[in-house]
């Protein structure tokens, strides 16, 4: 199996190359992080001008405030220089576009075996799921008031985020 990933160390190799990245302290330079969705389309970094070493960024389905993204918030906000969070979801989601039962169905043909037991974090509505995500963060105990938090869509084909929260 470890030729399966030949082509992206070889990649890697060229990236290393002119790798100019080292010695980042690991804060969040531009004192952001962003929580959004793992869906290929999205570049958060890039989407709202920043560059390595200026935010954190947190990734998940859906881009949900989950109780990992809470933890890696709270650790951003006291150690690594995090002032504002953007709560990212996207237009055209998996996550917002299908059942729990249908993804199970869809996983389980994909992996030829039952898969009613995997939960998944469908979104029903997007807003409203955002704005429990945004109360989410800004009224946690570890995080201030202090801390700017804003509720974003990004539209996948435009490329546009617009402000929901």
């Amino acid at each position: 199996m470890t030729d399966a990933f030949d082509d992206l160390l070889t990649a890697n190799r060229a990236y290393a190359e002119t790798f100019d990245l080292g010695g980042f302290d690991g804060v969040a330079h531009a004192g952001i992080a962003i929580i959004t969705c793992m869906d290929s389309r999205i570049d958060p970094l890039h989407m709202v001008g920043l560059e390595p070493g200026d935010a954190k960024i947190f990734r998940n389905p859906g881009g949900r405030v989950t109780d990992q993204a809470l933890e890696a918030l709270v650790l951003g906000v006291h150690l690594l220089n995090v002032k504002r969070v953007l709560v990212v979801p996207h237009t055209r989601c998996a996550m917002a576009s299908a059942t729990v039962e249908e993804l199970r169905n869809r996983v389980g043909e994909s992996a030829g075996q039952d898969a009613s037991w995997q939960s998944f974090g469908v979104v029903a509505d997007q807003v409203a799921a955002l704005e429990d995500d945004v109360r989410r963060v800004r009224s946690h105990p570890l995080i201030p008031d202090t801390v700017a938090v804003g509720g974003f869509i990004y539209d996948v084909d435009t490329g546009l985020l617009s402000q929901q929260i």
